[in-house]
């Protein structure tokens, strides 16, 4: 790198010596032209001399000899001078006189005998002058030969400047280097005092600039003070200073970049996420005051119609005083929000990230005003998703016009976030309550109750204990419905609910079975025991009244069925079984009693039993496992392109549906072999009609890890050439898995495979929360019995919004079951639903379905 200094110097001396070389050139120059023409006035007055010199010696009539001494004499008095003389005779003077010793006439005497007229040559440093001696009217007197104007004569006389011309040089060179060191010397001292100046003004700025070592450094570099006495460089230093004033509202902190790239890294919802927002929001601010000072994170929250809902996050432990002021000014700023009309603030819960004692400070405490100028809030005119409609941060940058820009940032992208996690925290819990809990009644669902009826059977197996099972299903309930609609028919079943509640012991489980059949486990119970209690369940709700919508009063009976364990089954389905039947002798006594087995009545149902095995075994070996597909429409084209394979069994004539046979297959343990030989006549039908749709297939989990079936239902594809990405398995809950973590290995091998995976009846049971989470699921069946009841109960409705918020979430399609008439299809598509199951959009039958649903009604 070349230093200012050096660049000056050598800029000065250059400029100064190419001046000084073209003075110095010119002034020879000059000169040498000067002493050319002193040379020729010189040799003219010499010529003019001899000339004149040789008129009076040829007048006086000098002899030869004369003028032979004359020209010697001439000669030698300029040797050494740099002239030079020569005499040449004409031609008329040699016929008089005789010839002379001369030089050889050259060209230039030719023709100035010739032609009379006197030259002069500067030529090469050489000064050449020719005169004639012409003959006039007195030298004829002596010349008779010649006429006037004849040339007689000619003087050449020649001067050589080089010698002197060089001598000039030499002490011009002399002269020039003399200056040379005097100019070397002037322009070291010019450069020095103008780069000294120089550096030191650039030195003050070097420094000002390697002093900025953040964003605040920079906004108080100030350089007005550098002057410097070159009119462009201190334009420049202040041009500088002009872009540095611009700078400082746009410069923003790299910690601060840095900061908002972290804290956008970590807003991905995560199952922890979701589990505890709250913690989510506190881990935030003390993340965020890692870079800034953040007093306070708030959300806010719009409740339905009637309010909101402020959470309140401190970083540092807070006074009583502060929190009251604070939750005021939130109030007041809700209410210029909502143009001065009153906002009504339903709770304000207060959360802190560092304890007073936690972190050794005192309580914090901010005024009023503190908190106006450090607030920056961000407010929506309508709630979002989760129902948040602002998000705010109190912090002293709340100020700064340039952070401000990145809060604002980091607001907007926090209250997506905060109301993503907290719809879905809600959505989760919602889900998880009644994925155990029966929406219309809150009693348990049917899928805890075998749950529970498992666990009851090893416990009670265990111990050596007893328990009795209750089958309830309310009398004409039907009627109740027709008379009165499903409303009064929700506000009944609800009603029979509490009764039931409140007819049992603290420790028995009471559930909902489905429709109007209800059950009861009766711990440590014997069979008597468990008659009282069921005749005491028939008289309370005998009691029960309700009035109708008509004003009629409506009564409810039950039908109960009594099984007790071990004396009527030694296994959780037997024991059901049992109980079910002996509903059904209540029914059949005439409604509103209750039935016990008796030995006889035992080993009926187990005979039966024995040969509903027996159906399953013979069909299997026989191969009389036929499919049967039901179509799935899109529920905004009504196009078909997915059908679900259904297995059914053929006697003869007769269709068995899987209804009456599924649950003996899994508890034989042949389910598997009669998924393999479905799926094999499946894919066979396929093949026969040319189907391009995708088929979904209803599997049992055991049969998933059945070592060979991965194996088996891949070769099956390959043979039908059927691409894996149009079988979607159908995961269910029918059994209970007791390694999840071997399951979930051969679905990822299956799904590595290019085979797809969805979750039927979901929400049917707490498990599919589990799939759902474990596997890699591609589509969730609604369970049909929200779909079917939603228009008629709010919570059923909740429900499936709830499915359906999560299904967007995770980006998963939809499935809508028991589509049964078109008001509930139109209230599947407006909920967003993508596709629909159900007799009102197509039966099962034996062969594919090709057509759109409205191209069949048009056949129709």
């Amino acid at each position: 790198m070349r230093t200012l200094k050096g660049f000056v110097l050598v800029a000065i001396i250059s400029a100064s010596m190419t001046v000084f070389a073209g003075v110095t050139l010119v002034t020879t120059l000059l000169y040498e032209n000067i002493l050319a023409r002193q040379a020729e006035q010189t040799s003219e007055t010499l010529a003019r001399q001899s000339f004149t010199a040789m008129l009076q010696i040829m007048r006086q009539g000098w002899t030869r000899e004369q003028m032979e001494a004359f020209i010697e004499e001439t000669q030698q008095l300029y040797a050494g001078s740099g002239y030079r003389f020569a005499f040449y005779r004409g031609e008329r003077v040699s016929e008089r006189y005789g010839e002379i010793d001369q030089p050889a006439m050259d060209i230039v005497i030719q023709a100035a005998f010739a032609s009379g007229e006197a030259r002069v040559w500067n030529q090469d440093g050489q000064v050449r002058r020719v005169i004639p001696l012409l003959a006039r009217s007195d030298c004829l007197t002596c010349h008779q030969n010649a006429a006037t104007g004849d040339v007689l004569g000619i003087i050449d006389l020649q001067h050589d400047l080089s010698p002197i011309s060089r001598e000039m040089r030499l002490n011009y060179v002399a002269m020039f280097l003399v200056a040379s060191v005097f100019v070397l010397l002037l322009a070291l001292a010019i450069s020095t005092l103008f780069s000294d100046r120089i550096q030191r003004t650039l030195g003050l700025f070097r420094q000002r600039m390697s002093a900025v070592n953040s964003i605040e450094d920079f906004r108080q570099l100030d350089v007005t003070d550098a002057n410097v006495p070159f009119i462009e460089l201190n334009d420049a230093l202040q041009q500088v200073n002009a872009l540095v004033g611009r700078l400082r509202n746009v410069a923003v902190d790299k910690d601060i970049l840095e900061f908002e790239i972290r804290l956008l890294s970590k807003f991905i919802i995560t199952s922890d996420v979701v589990r505890d927002w709250r913690e989510f929001i506190k881990e935030l601010l003390g993340d965020i005051n890692t870079i800034i000072v953040a007093h306070t994170l708030v959300t806010i929250f719009q409740v339905e119609e009637e309010g909101y809902e402020l959470e309140v996050f401190w970083y540092r432990e807070v006074t009583a005083q502060t929190q009251q002021t604070f939750a005021h000014l939130l109030t007041q700023l809700l209410e210029r929000h909502h143009n001065g009309q009153a906002a009504a603030v339903l709770k304000v819960t207060h959360h802190s990230v560092c304890s007073a004692a936690e972190d050794g400070q005192p309580m914090h405490d901010l005024s009023a005003e503190d908190i106006r100028l450090q607030t920056k809030s961000l407010l929506l005119e309508a709630p979002k998703i989760g129902g948040i409609v602002g998000i705010g941060v109190q912090s002293d940058l709340a100020q700064d016009p340039i952070r401000h820009i990145v809060i604002d940032g980091i607001l907007s992208t926090l209250l997506n976030l905060v109301g993503s996690v907290k719809a879905i925290y809600k959505y989760t819990k919602d889900l998880e309550f009644y994925a155990t809990r029966d929406p219309l009644t809150n009693l348990h669902n049917q899928r805890v109750f075998k749950d529970m009826l498992h666990y009851e059977v090893a416990r009670a197996s265990r111990h050596q204990d007893r328990f009795s099972l209750l089958m309830l299903d309310m009398d004409n309930f039907k009627s109740v419905n027709d008379r009165h609609g499903h409303a009064f028919g929700d506000q009944f079943l609800h009603a029979v609910a509490n009764t039931l509640a409140h007819s049992v012991r603290p420790g028995d489980f009471l559930a909902r079975y489905g429709g109007d059949e209800f059950t009861v486990i009766l711990p440590e119970t014997s069979e008597e025991q468990a008659y009282s209690v069921a005749m005491r369940i028939a008289q309370n709700l005998t009691s029960q009244v309700l009035t109708a919508p008509d004003g009629t009063a409506v009564r409810a009976t039950t039908s109960v069925g009594i099984a007790s364990y071990p004396n009527h089954a030694a296994n959780s389905h037997d024991l059901f079984l049992m109980a079910d039947n002996m509903m059904y002798k209540a029914k059949r006594k005439g409604k509103n009693c209750v039935a016990l087995p008796d030995d006889e009545e035992v080993a009926a149902v187990f005979r039966e039993v024995g040969e509903k095995n027996q159906m399953v075994l013979s069909a299997l070996e026989e191969q009389r496992i036929v499919p049967y597909f039901q179509p799935i429409a899109d529920v905004n084209t009504g196009e078909v392109h997915i059908h679900e394979l259904l297995m059914r069994i053929q006697i003869g004539e007769r269709i068995i549906p899987a209804g009456e046979f599924i649950e003996i297959a899994e508890s034989i343990g042949v389910i598997h072999k009669m998924d393999y030989l479905l799926i094999e006549k499946a894919f066979a039908q396929i093949r026969e009609q040319g189907y391009d749709g995708m088929l979904f297939i209803n599997l049992s989990p055991k049969s998933l890890i059945i070592g060979e079936f991965i194996a088996h239902i891949h070769q099956l594809a390959i043979d039908y050439g059927i691409k894996p990405s149009r079988i979607v398995f159908e995961l269910t809950e029918r059994e209970t898995v007791s390694n999840l973590t071997l399951l979930e290995k051969f679905v990822l091998d299956l799904k590595l495979e290019g085979f797809n995976f969805a979750i039927d009846d979901f929400g049917s049971g707490f498990s599919s929360f589990r799939y759902l989470k474990q596997f890699p699921i591609d589509v969730i069946k609604i369970e049909g019995e929200f779909i079917r009841n939603m228009l008629q109960d709010e919570k059923y409705m909740a429900f499936v919004k709830s499915i359906v918020t999560l299904a967007g979430s995770l980006g998963v399609s939809t499935i809508a079951e028991f589509i049964e008439d078109e008001e509930v299809l139109a209230a599947v598509a407006e909920l967003g639903i993508d596709y629909g199951q159900g007799y009102h959009l197509g039966r099962p039958s034996p062969r594919f379905v090709t057509a759109s649903r409205a191209e069949r009604l048009t056949s129709q």
